[in-house]
């Protein structure tokens, strides 16, 4: 083959790898508007000659590979960029492309119902090895934000299938709500019976920075065909890079705002916001933001409250994001300081017990460290009274475990105490649920209304 037909064939080449980019991202800009690579330092890359808008989209290509990346800061003609895929084989030299979409340069991402059903990754390509439905949508990362003005308020409740949920820590539509735990006390278990349970037109689930070979449990025993059927799942596993992780979690939060746009109620599960958080501070450092929490820099709790307050209902009598975002307390720490972030920008927050899972209690919802904050606006008042009557018996009763377990107690000293004795394994039954087992919102009331009666 002649240099001259070797270099047409490399140059078409390049032409199908493009082609096949813009049909999913939109255009490539032309060449003369490329830069090149200059520097690569652990996952950021620098380029000079290309100058984009900080979360504009563009493509690094050499002989052997293309790669998509995105723009995360500039320090005067230096463009500093994240890659989307691993960077195995770049070298110096490797041309820089912008990509755009119609008059920007931001990537475009599948959207719609004709995606339920389907496992797709932080970039919005499939993962079931399937095609993209031949009339799917598409939009850019970042939908419109809605005036908080105009947001419908938080004031039906919702049915999420968990009897200590329904009737002591009840969830309005709409709600954001945070599932605190530490590693191995069924936080995914609770949060697959709420997938399956709960009361919504369609669930969009984003499994971001967690092991992969929990994405086909969760789709496979948790979720179930019937919870499928109506769900979509995002998944950027561990192994993906912190900026796949970063846009998994962006991206499951803009198809649920799609779907609420259309006017339906959509539920939310979001396993882990700390993984999310971790995977902005991998990028933040890797730039060279300094440090401020913890090893945390300041735009990581930036970006926390930006990605909550998308969720959330919409305009009155428009749809809602019902979220639950799993929040990690690593050696069950609940200062840690994405926690008590995480705490501070949500609606409320379920705390699991690591001491109650290991004793056989699941769920394993700590009743006193948890709290709806829009519980007393969503149900009646007898409801709320009955409910601080448990929390009050089972608090009583945990404080005196020690001094009932070796005999210490005698009744007739302390009427709370004693009464708290007497309904204790009453209440334990109703915390205590299967993970097979749904209690619909009303059979919750009244079960409540039941224990605290006495009937």
């Amino acid at each position: 083959m002649t240099t001259s037909s070797a270099s047409q064939s490399l140059h078409e080449n390049w032409q199908a790898a493009l082609r096949s980019v813009s049909d999913r991202v939109g255009h490539v800009a032309p060449w003369q508007a490329s830069g090149r690579l200059v520097r690569a330092t652990g996952m950021v890359l620098e380029a000079v000659g290309v100058q984009l808008a900080v979360g504009s989209a563009c493509m690094i290509v050499t002989d052997q590979q293309r790669i998509e990346a995105e723009v995360v800061g500039f320090a005067g003609d230096k463009t500093f960029l994240m890659p989307i895929d691993s960077v195995q084989g770049l070298t110096p030299g490797a041309r820089v492309l912008p990509l755009n979409s119609g008059d920007d340069h931001h990537r475009r991402f599948p959207l719609g119902k004709a995606l339920l059903g389907r496992v797709l990754d932080g970039s919005g390509r499939p993962l079931d090895g399937k095609p993209l439905p031949e009339r799917c949508e598409f939009g850019n990362l970042h939908g419109a934000t809605i005036n908080p003005l105009k947001r419908a308020a938080i004031d039906t409740p919702i049915d999420v299938g968990i009897r200590a949920i329904n009737g002591l820590l009840s969830v309005g539509r709409g709600q954001r709500m945070g599932l605190f735990a530490g590693s191995g006390v069924g936080k995914s278990v609770l949060l697959g019976m709420m997938g399956r349970f709960t009361k919504a037109d369609v669930i969009v689930v984003g499994l971001i920075g967690e092991r992969g070979r929990e994405v086909q449990e969760f789709i496979d025993h948790i979720l179930g065909t019937e919870g499928m059927a109506r769900s979509i799942v995002v998944a950027a596993p561990a192994d993906s890079t912190p900026l796949q992780r970063l846009q998994g979690a962006a991206y499951a939060t803009r198809l649920a705002e799609d779907f609420r746009d259309q006017g339906q109620h959509v539920l939310l599960i979001m396993d882990s916001l700390t993984r999310y958080a971790m995977a902005q501070r991998e990028i933040a450092l890797a730039i060279g933001e300094p440090p401020a929490t913890k090893g945390y820099p300041p735009s990581v709790f930036a970006k926390l409250p930006a990605l909550v307050e998308r969720a959330g209902n919409g305009e009155l009598n428009g749809g809602s994001i019902t979220a639950f975002y799993t929040v990690l307390t690593e050696g069950d720490d609940q200062q840690d300081p994405i926690a008590d972030s995480s705490r501070a920008i949500l609606d409320g927050h379920i705390v699991l017990s690591r001491e109650l899972a290991e004793s056989g209690h699941y769920p394993a919802i700590d009743i006193e460290a948890s709290i709806s904050r829009v519980m007393p606006s969503i149900v009646s008042q007898e409801q709320i009274l009955h409910a601080q009557q448990l929390k009050k018996l089972f608090s009583t009763y945990q404080r005196n475990r020690d001094l009932i377990s070796v005999g210490a107690y005698s009744p007739g000293h302390d009427p709370l105490l004693d009464k708290a004795v007497q309904f204790f394994p009453k209440l334990e039954r109703y915390l205590q649920q299967g993970m097979q087992e749904q209690c619909q919102l009303s059979q919750s009331q009244q079960a409540l209304a039941t224990v605290i009666g006495g009937q």
